[in-house]
């Protein structure tokens, strides 16, 4: 794997979901996502708000030019904007990379899109870029982010303590999950059966 490939163009397209290029086409529908449930005030994590959005794309985008992002937006199963995902701490050489920096508007929430996403992410990682493994991160006392990172089947590697300062100059504790190449196989028959079974 190299960086080259893995930050190729590329779109996902899923029944419920589709990851498609992040593009600053999308601000006015990510500006509409976010204030869905006013994310962006949740101590916890960091979403931008409606009037750093653009911002927000610009940094995406200037990452994925530096080689270190491949970011997405995310669209919901009518072509709505519901949220943002990223493949980042892209590690080429050592075949690994992080999903990441991902947030969907709450109408969204605890519904099969993120299971969806998080399929075709993993997929494309471990099937088309040929991954040995892949992470997940989130902030220790974020309890939701942590059971959704849990119910995919990754597996808790540690938390980093005082990992990062978040904006609000709280300091954050990270806990670090992943999924190995050799999981893999399992993670997506749970994953298929979660979103075949009904609801």
């Amino acid at each position: 794997m190299d960086n080259s490939s893995l930050l190729e163009s590329v779109e996902l397209m899923g029944r419920r979901a589709s990851l498609v290029p992040l593009s600053l086409d999308h601000h006015d529908g990510l500006v509409e996502a976010t204030r869905d449930g006013e994310l962006w005030k949740l101590w916890y994590t960091s979403i931008p708000a409606p009037d750093g959005m653009k911002a927000e794309i610009a940094r995406r985008l200037g990452l994925q030019a530096e080689g270190r992002m491949l970011p997405f937006t995310v669209l919901d199963g009518e072509g709505r904007v519901a949220g943002m995902t990223t493949y980042m701490n892209i590690d080429a050489p050592n075949r690994r990379l992080e999903i990441g920096s991902t947030w969907y508007r709450t109408s969204v929430q605890r519904t099969p899109l993120n299971t969806e996403c998080k399929r075709m992410l993993l997929a494309h990682a471990f099937e088309k870029l040929d991954c040995i493994a892949v992470e997940f991160r989130t902030h220790v006392l974020n309890s939701q982010s942590r059971k959704a990172i849990e119910r995919l089947g990754a597996k808790l590697d540690g938390i980093l303590r005082r990992h990062s300062i978040l904006p609000n100059s709280t300091i954050r504790d990270t806990a670090v999950y992943s999924i190995t190449a050799e999981e893999w196989p399992m993670v997506k028959s749970h994953l298929d059966w979660q979103l075949a079974r009904p609801r």
